[in-house]
């Protein structure tokens, strides 16, 4: 066999897949549209950012306030879909095999015509989805909890009606902005895995509800969508501040990953990580977390002193979700829950200009077998 071409990447790394106009990693930024993460975390509320992936532009007033009623009018859930969510969320599966299904049964739901892909129709579905996705998810934790679910509440950002739903406590001010922060955050990341997946799976025009399960199914592997909750199972293992600097050693010496540090894109640190960082600090007081999140800043400092290794945005979330008051069970789908905006505008893109993904394999098995008669196998 010939050797292995170098265009032959594992992981398709380096590899250009399509173009986009949505997301990229710029310099040392991430940028929406052409702004950049930092300046659309501290001036835009997640409404604003869902708006700006899938219209191109950020809204003015006028069309912010339409736009947010539009997403608002799916978060009561349809009555008869409530059994079927308590069904599904008494099961013992994970948790995103528990969303996975109950997005497909939503998709069941609907009496439009789920298999138009025109930008009208799809767009039409990504309103009535993305609005019920956080009650969706805050549904399934209550009900996993023996609890009821707690109804939207109009006129109230989907940040505070999210913390509202899963917790049944209504949040600070303080609480709703860091959430509404995080949702920013995590809204769209370029071509990940799970966003390529939304976008092969378009590619087959395929209907929008499939796109969107076959992101979670991606999201749901624990290389992508579960890395926060490994963090706060490393801050158990280490267990207090002075024991940090022995299990950072530990794993420096014996290989070990630790889990949200590095990032194979972002090689002078992942911005996100660092607004969260800045952001959580009080919250963290507040919550009794203050200990845990100078153990992540000691651990923060230590890799980029001996490995020039710097946190991703995993590394402070899972902290910030459990200041909040979200169990880790919850910590994905709540991922999902923001994603869902980045996919979505990642499927209109795709439908626009489609062409089918088909990448090659080089072959590397055997060419010249041939068969023999089944008594000489």
């Amino acid at each position: 066999m010939a050797d292995i071409p170098e265009s032959a990447n594992k992981g398709l790394e380096n590899i250009v897949a399509c173009t986009s106009e949505i997301s990229t990693i710029f310099d040392v930024t991430l940028l929406y549209r052409g702004y950049t993460i930092e300046d659309l975390s501290e001036h835009c509320g997640f409404e604003e950012i869902v708006y700006l992936l899938w219209e191109g532009k950020l809204p003015n007033r006028a069309q912010l306030d339409a736009f947010s009623q539009d997403l608002h009018q799916s978060m009561n859930l349809p009555s008869e879909f409530m059994p079927v969510l308590e069904k599904i969320a008494a099961t013992q599966a994970h948790p995103m095999s528990k969303l996975r299904t109950a997005i497909s049964h939503y998709a069941l739901l609907d009496s439009s015509n789920v298999e138009d892909i025109s930008p009208a129709n799809t767009r039409k579905l990504a309103l009535r989805l993305t609005g019920a996705f956080g009650p969706i998810v805050a549904a399934l934790s209550r009900y996993e909890q023996g609890q009821k679910p707690v109804a939207a509440q109009p006129g109230k950002t989907i940040a505070w009606n999210f913390l509202n739903m899963v917790r049944g406590k209504a949040p600070t001010a303080e609480e709703e902005r860091l959430y509404d922060t995080a949702l920013v955050l995590h809204a769209d990341h370029e071509l990940n895995a799970s966003t390529f997946t939304a976008r092969v799976v378009a590619s087959t025009t395929s209907d929008y509800y499939s796109d969107i399960v076959g992101a979670i199914c991606s999201l749901k592997g624990p290389l992508h969508g579960g890395a926060n909750e490994a963090v706060m199972i490393m801050l158990k293992e280490i267990g207090s501040m002075a024991k940090v600097d022995a299990y950072v050693a530990d794993a420096i010496d014996n290989k070990k990953k630790v889990m949200g540090i590095g990032h194979r894109v972002y090689k002078n640190g992942d911005p996100r990580a660092r607004i969260l960082k800045e952001l959580s600090l009080e919250t963290c007081k507040k919550a009794g977390l203050e200990e845990q999140h100078r153990m992540l800043v000691r651990i923060q400092e230590t890799m980029e002193s001996k490995k020039g290794l710097m946190p991703n945005v995993d590394f402070f979330s899972g902290l910030v979700y459990t200041a909040l008051g979200i169990r880790s069970r919850d910590f994905t789908p709540i991922f999902a829950m923001s994603r869902v905006s980045g996919w979505s505008a990642q499927v209109f893109e795709q439908y626009a200009n489609n062409r089918i993904y088909r990448p090659r394999a080089f072959f590397t098995g055997p060419t010249n077998l041939k068969v023999k008669p089944i008594e000489q196998r």
